[in-house]
């Protein structure tokens, strides 16, 4: 059997070459040349290096890792797998600068740190990096003081957008100044701007690596950003940054933006669109679940391929396995959040519950904080929506207090109480809660009561007198539906032929063009425009209805209403939901008649109302105090539960009594491949789903939602082929569950194939080692076998969390000897890790 040592060094020869290098290996005291074809090294190279280059005072190199060129490049200490590889640091430091390699490699073959020795100390990588991009990354020369010391003033992005702006004639003339700024769409940043600039500046001064800029909605986190961007290309600190974002518009949204404020010195692309030449670019856009997906990550990038990666509303973009993806890269980490750590002040800490959406959120938070460095809950700058509203950037909402009998009943410990008729013919109460809104629990007459409630209450446009713009944040499409379908019969009542079914739209992923239609909502032109008054430029149409579409990272500054008529539970939701209406707006730029603009001056938004139909505020501020309370009408007697929706509705069993006798008995053992009709079956769905145009057109769109409710709806249970999931799980013949995502994504070849249940405990492991980089590797074996234990066998689960440790004593797959050997630290962690952030039931048989 092979040495510890021996299988370290077998471990680490298949990374080196699955990841192409060409190197030496000084096995058994001395330099072999490697035989495989790619790893060849002539004799005139090898002689170029001299006699004995590889031994130094202390003893040998044990893996010399070649550039292109045939040229020193990293040195690689190896360590037996139940040593930690860090206590080779100082020995491989020597050795790199016998060989003068900048990159050393510390690995025991199951646990692997990256060290650029110009920047920082080694850092945990799951992956080797590839040879062209240590080259490429060889190029980037790291200067910490340059970026400290560099003068970052309010025009620093100006001057890449405009650079001689100074010289040009409108901005010479105060009165054209700012028709000029607008025009060129020059962005200046502002003094909370500047401060996060320099707070940064002061971490890297103490030799911090990771940041957080904790920014409310509205206070231009991307141009922050930008200026960070520009801050580390200039210096050279950087040579290629990633951007993450956690949503398929926002990817656009960033490119324009970047491009808008940087294309004279960066070039940025969305990695998506340019597969085949990113690497021409200095910025790259791309989301968090794109790279996700079947770890593309670790197949299109190497981890020193970005330098400066930032993560755009990070609790969301590295929320979970995304993590893994933000860790696998090498360099300097920003995080972008608008959530505050404390913003759950009702909730308690000391008495947690595992149903409460809000304690998920709160470990997710804690989790952000400490990516960044952040352990103690001070980001390294804070500008709160309360700072925004004392300086005049933002604006506070006015909450209006707008709960039905029904949302009442809802909210209360009881729940709401309905009688649903049994199968056996009697009435018995069935009490639903906040949870079941719409979901389970339907009531047109609550519905029609929300609309009525906004209608009657909205802010008005100050201009056209119309509703203001107005976004509903619904709790599902078809939910959306039924509303928008309400708001335009009841606006045909209150405005005759005004908006012929345009004043509600519905904005969801189920919805051909749905993005273009809240593009359009924010460029005053959705429907129409200047429906009420011609001279006057705003959208025909006045309210869209979503569900989660227009939540994160969507600008529309002249929004008057926002209406919750979903209950909601995550902090981070809400906070992106009420800060769609923070931004400041001036009206009179939307008036195309000069003698009006005159007439009107300066039309400013100074408020917005925010409607909370389920007591929202209170679910998470203690002791709200509304700014307006309606008294809502109660609902008429009998209109409370749309007759049938509400109900619990049982479909009878069908039972055939008729004798029928067993004509033959034979039994078949079926392989691992399946039975052809399988295998046909299975070919079929995946037709199926290619030739359907709307899932073509979503796949490309990167929609999922959309996509697997649209599966489900129209595909799934049909009497025509009959297609379930769980026969189609049965056709893949896979060892685990599969997901109907996995499913499609196989079928448009967006993942080669369904890996196998002990591939994904790998993956699933690796992710782990990257976010919570064990202090302890050399009992790395000894996680990865809890770790992949814990998830996979339901009994040692349950022992572990019954704490009943004394049953793993008879236990054969996990024993109390494998756990003893699992540091005290884990014994809790790692189970915890794996409930906030491993999905189970991929890892349940088919």
């Amino acid at each position: 059997m092979p040495s510890k040592e021996a299988k370290a060094r077998i471990k680490i020869n298949r990374l080196l070459d699955q990841a192409g290098w060409r190197f030496f290996d000084d096995a058994n005291g001395r330099a072999n040349i490697q035989l495989e074809t790619h790893t060849r090294i002539t004799q005139a190279q090898l002689n170029a290096f001299g006699e004995n280059f590889e031994t130094t005072k202390n003893g040998f190199i044990d893996f010399l890792l070649l550039d292109p060129s045939g040229f020193p490049l990293i040195v690689l200490e190896a360590k037996s797998e139940e040593k930690n590889p860090l206590v080779g640091k100082e020995q491989a430091r020597t050795y790199a600068k016998s060989q003068n390699c900048r990159f050393i490699i510390l690995s025991n073959g199951n646990l692997h740190y990256f060290w650029d020795l110009r920047h920082g100390s080694p850092y945990v990588i799951t992956q080797f990096p590839d040879p062209a991009s240590v080259v490429g990354y060889k190029r980037y020369q790291p200067n910490p003081a340059a970026l400290v010391s560099e003068y970052v003033d309010e025009d620093y992005i100006v001057l890449t957008q405009l650079p001689k702006y100074r010289d040009e004639a409108g901005w010479k003339n105060a009165d054209e100044r700012e028709h000029f700024i607008e025009t060129n769409r020059l962005r200046f940043l502002r003094p909370y701007q500047l401060n996060a600039i320099q707070k940064l500046q002061d971490a890297v001064s103490k030799g911090r690596d990771r940041f957080l800029f904790e920014m409310a909605t509205g206070t231009g986190k991307t141009l922050t950003a930008a200026a960070v961007i520009k801050l580390f290309l200039r210096t050279k600190n950087a040579h290629r940054v990633l951007f993450l974002v956690d949503r398929l518009e926002l990817e656009d949204q960033a490119k324009k933006q970047f491009t808008l404020l940087l294309k004279n010195d960066f070039k940025t692309v969305i990695y998506k669109e340019n597969r085949d030449d990113w690497t021409k670019a200095e910025i790259v856009v791309t989301t968090v679940q794109s790279l996700l997906s079947d770890n593309k990550y670790k197949k299109l990038f190497s981890p020193t391929d970005f330098d400066l990666i930032i993560s755009d509303e990070a609790h969301r973009s590295i929320g979970g396995n995304a993590r893994a993806v933000f860790e696998y890269f090498v360099g300097y980490k920003l995080g972008l959040t608008a959530t505050p750590r404390d913003y759950l002040i009702k909730f308690d800490h000391a008495r947690p519950t595992t149903r409460d959406p809000r304690e998920y959120e709160r470990r997710v938070l804690l989790d952000t904080y400490r990516t960044f460095g952040c352990d103690d809950g001070t980001p390294t700058f804070r500008y709160s929506l309360l700072d925004g509203v004392r300086e005049g950037y933002l604006i506070n909402p006015t909450v209006v207090d707008a709960r039905t009998d029904v949302t009442t009943q809802l909210l209360s410990d009881e729940g709401y109480a309905v009688l649903v008729p049994t199968e056996d013919g009697i009435d018995a109460e069935q009490f639903f809660d906040q949870r079941d809104f719409e979901k389970k629990f339907f009531s047109e007459a609550t519905n029609r009561l929300f609309c009525k409630t906004f209608l009657e209450h909205a802010l008005r446009d100050p201009i056209s007198g119309e509703i203001g713009k107005t976004i509903i944040f619904a709790v599902s499409q078809a939910h959306a539906a039924k509303l928008t379908q309400i708001l335009n019969e009841m606006a045909d009542k209150i405005y005759p032929n005004q908006y012929n079914s345009d004043f509600a739209i519905q904005v969801t992923s189920a919805v051909a063009d749905a993005q273009q239609f809240a593009i359009n909502f924010t460029n005053n032109n959705l429907s129409g425009s200047a429906n009420f008054l011609p001279a006057y430029k705003t959208s025909k149409t006045r309210v869209c209805v979503t569900v989660g579409m227009m939540t994160t990272g969507y600008d529309c500054t002249d929004l008057l209403n926002l209406c919750l008529m979903r209950p909601i539970f995550s902090p981070t939701d809400f906070i992106q939901m009420k800060g769609r209406g923070t931004r400041t707006h001036n009206f009179t730029e939307q008036v195309t008649a000069p003698a009006l603009v005159a007439q009107l001056g300066k039309v400013a938004k100074t408020n917005y109302k925010l409607f909370d139909f389920f007591a929202t505020c209170e679910y998470f501020e203690k002791e709200f105090k509304y700014d307006q309370v309606l008294a809502l009408p109660p609902l008429p007697a009998g209109e409370s539960v749309e007759r049938g929706a509400g109900e619990t509705v049982v479909l009878a069993n069908y039972e055939n009594f008729d004798p029928d006798a067993l004509r033959k008995l034979n039994e078949i053992k079926i392989g691992s491949e399946g039975m052809k009709i399988d295998r046909m079956f299975f070919d079929r769905f995946q037709d199926r789903v290619k030739q359907d145009p709307f899932i073509k057109t979503r796949i490309e769109q990167g929609q999922w939602d959309a996509i697997l409710d649209y599966v489900n709806t129209h595909v799934l249970n049909k009497p025509e082929e009959f297609y379930t999931l769980e026969k189609l799980r049965r056709a893949a013949g896979i060892d685990r569950r599969l997901s109907l995502r996995e499913i499609i994504e196989k079928a448009f070849g967006l993942i080669p194939a369904f890996k196998s249940k002990q591939e994904l405990l790998q993956d699933e492991f690796d992710k782990f080692v990257a976010d919570r980089k064990p202090d302890s590797p050399e009992s790395i074996l000894a996680l990865k076998y809890f770790f992949q234990a814990y998830i996979s066998d339901g009994r040692v689960r349950d022992m572990i969390d019954r704490k009943k440790f004394n049953e793993l004593q008879t236990n054969p797959t996990f024993t109390m000897q494998d756990y003893k050997a699992v540091p005290e630290r884990w014994r809790t962690e790692i189970p915890e890790y794996i409930k906030d952030y491993v999905t189970l039931n991929q890892f349940l048989p088919s």
